[in-house]
């Protein structure tokens, strides 16, 4: 930016002198934007002749030296759809930043009168901030995920693939996240999960990782887009042979399903029993062998809060006797996970994702790259979960140590990979919804699902 502004203004000073200064390749009037420095050449001669007075009619004509036209420069033009990969910020795409709504659902029985209630109304237009930057997020979420479904094939690594959405969404959003602090404005909600076959979540390549997407694997595409903390959570499953696709069809009917019965007073409890009801009433046929299609029953939806991901509510998708309300102005993340295993998870794997923990106690830390490294969390990330990745793209070395420290005085949060039984498979489907005064708006909603 600096070296371009630096050029233009050398031009500009340079300017009166541009005709008597012809480059002697091509007629140009410079290389690279600097003017040449090669003598006159034999027009420039006539012309200072005739300029003199000299020549058969300079005496009778007096002409001035010939000045050439400038150029007009050419305007840059605003690109009006998105690139493959995507990389145009969704601000250019929406000058207006009027952002397109999610699906938005009427309220039904008791809650019924919010639609037209005046008050529920006007409460509802003194959000608008809110709404456009959760609606940023989704629209960013939802062209993002487009790319990524038409271009995820078998044979792809894992690391090229969570490295391509994670830079279309720092891209779309405008924060990169190099810059201090740039990442808490808006960018990469959390690290971008790609949780294979019997592994159902929290599963993200660190550095180094050669594993590759394979023709019979399915794989959960869970990643995160916020916008000032404003956190849109979504996620699909992915497949490349039909075998799967009632294990899948299952998964989204469930969350469909939550979704649906989800609201203002409703219960969490009775969400799950529809869930699970849902969830259970398909199974998948593989390998000759007939597998119930099972919800697995400690993964649960939760809240989002601003700058958290899980806001301290949980939405479980079996039945329970869980009494909790969900609440006016509350957003959650209605997500489900079949299997056709066990149905239950445990830690397993190397650990990638990991949060500063908003209720951190203040410990003192004997270990000096615990501090350090604590300190380019805070700046980073704040809340937000990150992963080993993001702390090497920030050019942050030997942090194991460090980390490790953090996690064991239970200022950092760890997130190992979540596993059911192995040979087993899972899927999962996702989207984030607000309680809005007068809607129900699933604002990731889109054309696929």
């Amino acid at each position: 930016m600096a070296a371009k502004t630096a050029d233009e203004l050398s031009k500009l000073a340079l300017n009166g002198n541009a005709a008597k200064h012809n480059s002697q390749t091509n007629g140009t009037n410079g290389v690279n934007g600097h003017l040449s420095d090669q003598g006159d050449s034999d027009d420039d001669k006539d012309d200072e002749v005739t300029a003199n007075g000299g020549g058969a009619d300079g005496a009778a004509s007096g002409a001035a030296k010939k000045k050439k036209k400038k150029k007009p420069k050419k305007k840059k033009t605003k690109a009006t759809v998105q690139s493959d990969p995507p990389r145009v910020p969704l601000k250019d795409l929406f000058p207006n930043e009027n952002y397109p709504a999610g699906e938005e659902v009427d309220y039904k029985d008791h809650n019924a009168y919010r639609t037209t209630n005046e008050e529920k109304r006007h409460l509802d237009r003194t959000r608008n901030d809110f709404l456009q930057e959760y609606r940023l997020g989704a629209e960013v979420h939802r062209q993002v995920r487009k790319w990524a479904r038409n271009n995820i094939k078998p044979g792809m690594g894992l690391t090229e693939i969570a490295e391509g959405i994670e830079d279309g969404t720092r891209a779309l959003t405008g924060h990169w996240g190099l810059e201090e602090g740039d990442n808490i404005k808006g960018g990469v909600g959390f690290p971008t999960g790609l949780s294979i076959n019997h592994i159902a979540a929290h599963y993200t390549p660190n550095a180094g990782n050669k594993w590759i997407l394979g023709e019979q694997d399915v794989m959960k595409v869970d990643f995160g887009v916020h916008v000032n903390g404003r956190i849109v959570d979504s996620a699909f499953t992915m497949s490349f042979d039909p075998k799967y696709d009632n294990l899948l069809a299952a998964v989204k009917d469930a969350t469909n399903t939550g979704i649906r019965e989800a609201g203002i007073d409703v219960r969490v409890g009775d969400i799950g029993a529809a869930i699970q009801e849902a969830m259970e009433s398909y199974e998948v046929e593989l390998e000759g062998k007939t597998y119930p299609v099972k919800s697995i029953k400690n993964l649960n939806g939760h809240d989002i809060i601003q700058h958290s991901i899980h806001g301290g509510k949980s939405v479980p998708i079996v039945k329970s006797n869980d009494q909790t309300k969900m609440e006016e102005g509350e957003i959650f993340a209605i997500e489900t996970f079949g299997s056709t295993g066990r149905g239950y998870v445990t830690d397993d794997l190397e650990c990638s994702h990991y949060a500063l923990r908003p209720d951190a106690p203040n410990v003192p830390l004997r270990v000096q790259s615990a501090r350090n490294l604590l300190n380019v969390i805070k700046k980073n990330f704040g809340t937000l979960p990150f992963a080993r990745r993001y702390l090497d793209r920030l050019g942050q070395e030997k942090y194991l140590l460090g980390l490790n420290n953090l996690v064991s005085s239970g200022i950092v949060e760890a997130y190992p990979p979540l596993v059911d039984i192995k040979g087993s498979y899972t899927a999962q489907f996702e989207h984030t919804i607000l309680l809005r005064p007068t809607v129900k708006e699933v604002v990731s909603r889109g054309d696929d699902y």
